[in-house]
């Protein structure tokens, strides 16, 4: 076997903790936001949603990257492998310079087009929000490939610690900036920049070093192959479509939420941020799946790719329903820390109460599965399903049931695990039918 229970574990308990932190300093940053007033939370709830848009286009670059990488490392091709590793950092730098440009010069551009309708004070935070986090774009794209591949080596407790260190200059500058300096949105936005120039560098630093399987160090060349580059953008161009479609939509779904007031975005702001610590686990054994995948597939041993499968979806169920019981027993507490009004505390325990049941049923079958088909390069069917249940199952149903029954933001809710029902059911099925498999290897039982 290719990994053993040890290196299982290994690689799953620090993405936990990875995500445990990463979550922890978003919701720490809408804690102490939303003391300056539920304007500022709104406004940095709307500008995330485009943030974390073009964050997502290079977190799939940086994943195509990393299975690319990953299905060397298990062929045993260790200089492929660092070839790989440096086109994916060289692209990732050139593509998100420009994405950067392109945010800063037309950031208003942007905002009135898609949440024109928001109160003045919420567009005027939102425009300062923008353009400072604008300028962090090419470094967490940089991270992000780095970290991508130091968990395709299976070493996790690398971005671990890099992800600590960015997320504690995050915080205590948000402290410092928002309680000491009173800066408002300002003070999110400027250690939100500082912290992943950090994590830039540092990851790049750590990625030189030529006794790691994957290394800069010998093959760094900031030109671009067109032979790798292809290779990585054929996993990472539909997966980032993948990404961007599905962001797209809640941006899409968001500006129908910014039509029901500041109360219903302040409550769909914190409901978001609480239901990231519901899918922890599973966001943390989706990535330790690329990485075991990719390399089961480079040594061309698919029953190995089924066996890891069934293990690693089980412990995300596991997982899921344990965090969940947490977070829904602790709720009333983490309600009262972000100051929301009556309304608004109201819509928010309902959303992380329904978020709970259905995350534990359905999210690990959604979310969790597709990856182990991404990483055996099976990308296409995935983005298929997942553009069209987006734009047809959860947008659609979004205004029908939030606009026209009057649901308001919870039929927003609804229409998301929609989405996810008919995801979970398209992904079991295509898997079961091993069409996903090269033909030779199919048939063979886990």
């Amino acid at each position: 076997m290719l990994f053993t229970n040890k290196d299982i574990k290994k690689l799953i308990i620090p993405l936990i903790i990875e995500q445990f932190l990463s979550v922890f300093v978003g919701m720490a940053d809408t804690v102490m936001v939303s003391q300056t007033g539920e304007a500022a939370i709104s406004a940095v709830s709307l500008v995330d949603t485009v943030n974390v848009l073009l964050i997502n286009i290079f977190a799939a670059l940086a994943n195509g990257g990393a299975v690319v990488a990953g299905q060397f490392l298990g062929h045993k091709n260790r200089e492929e492998s660092c070839k790989v590793a440096n086109q994916l950092l060289v692209f990732a730098t050139i593509s998100s310079t420009v994405v950067m440009a392109v945010t800063l010069g037309f950031h208003n551009i942007l905002l009135h087009g898609v949440f024109g309708k928001v109160n003045d004070d919420v567009m005027s935070a939102a425009k300062t929000y923008l353009f400072i986090t604008a300028l962090s774009i090419p470094f967490i794209a940089i991270y992000n490939a780095g970290a991508a591949l130091f968990r395709a080596m299976g070493n996790s407790k690398i971005t671990m610690i890099v992800t600590f260190i960015m997320n504690s200059i995050n915080i205590v500058g948000n402290a410092i900036l928002i309680f000491g300096f009173h800066m408002g949105v300002a003070g999110v936005a400027i250690p939100t920049t500082i912290s992943r120039i950090v994590a830039a560098v540092i990851i790049v630093a750590l990625l030189f070093n030529e006794t790691r399987d994957i290394t800069l160090k010998g093959f760094f060349k900031f030109k671009l192959e067109g032979s790798v580059v292809k290779k990585i953008l054929y996993i990472g161009v539909p997966n980032g479509l993948e990404n961007s479609m599905f962001q797209l939509g809640k941006i899409v779904v968001l500006s129908l939420v910014a039509t029901f007031g500041t109360s219903a975005i302040a409550a769909n702001a914190v409901g978001n941020t609480i239901a990231m610590f519901q899918i922890i686990p599973g966001l943390a054994i989706g990535m330790a799946m690329v990485s075991v995948t990719a390399q089961c597939v480079g040594a061309q041993d698919y029953e190995q790719v089924k066996y890891y499968n069934k293990k690693l979806v089980k412990i995300a169920y596991g997982a899921m329903v344990l965090i969940n019981v947490i977070v829904v027993a602790i709720l009333p507490l983490l309600i009262k820390l972000y100051n929301l009004g009556t309304e608004a505390a109201e819509i928010t325990q309902w959303i992380i109460i329904f978020h709970a049941i259905c995350a534990c049923f359905i999210w690990p079958l959604s979310f969790c599965l597709p990856n182990t088909l991404r990483a055996a390069n099976d990308v296409k069917f995935c983005l298929v399903v997942s553009v069209i249940s987006m734009w047809a199952v959860r947008i659609a149903p979004s205004y029908i049931l939030a606009d026209n029954l009057g649901l308001g933001v919870k039929g927003v809710w609804i229409a998301m695990i929609l989405d996810w029902c008919v995801r979970s059911v398209f992904f079991v099925i295509h898997y079961k039918r091993e069409k996903w498999i090269p033909e030779q290897f199919r048939g063979k039982k886990a």
